[in-house]
């Protein structure tokens, strides 16, 4: 049987999409570049890490990769898919959330919804 390994988002600036996931969500962060890994990126003709087409979120608890790659079109419609997080106070992370770029779309009673800063939907739940 199909286990989850990777969630993919497409973006149009990866690297800065990827650093706010990381800030965005506990437990991960995004994967360190090592001499080999530039190497490889300046062997593609990429200058370094700022303009990977594919950046990598580890977790540190073993659940799925975020992989943030790099697409040419924009966003034009709803995600088909979208992330849901929570926490145990709404208004603290929608603040927090906002701080680190993302915009509210929508607020409910138990859970908000929310846009990264290139639009992506996600929703924050009230933890129980």
């Amino acid at each position: 049987m199909a286990r989850l390994r990777d969630i993919v988002v497409d973006s149009a600036h990866p690297a800065s999409l990827a650093r706010f996931w990381a800030a965005a969500l506990d437990g991960y962060s995004v994967a360190p570049y090592d001499e080999a890994e530039l190497a490889r990126l300046r062997g593609l003709g990429i200058d370094g890490p700022e303009d990977d087409p594919t950046v990598l979120l580890e977790p540190v608890d073993g659940g799925p990769r975020l992989w943030v790659q790099l697409v040419p079109e924009p966003k034009r419609v709803k995600n088909r898919l979208h992330l849901d997080l929570s926490a145990p106070d709404l208004t603290t992370e929608l603040d927090r959330l906002g701080t680190l770029g993302a915009t509210v779309f929508a607020r409910y009673d138990d859970h908000a919804v929310l846009l990264d800063p290139e639009g992506n939907e996600f929703c924050v739940v009230r933890a129980p």
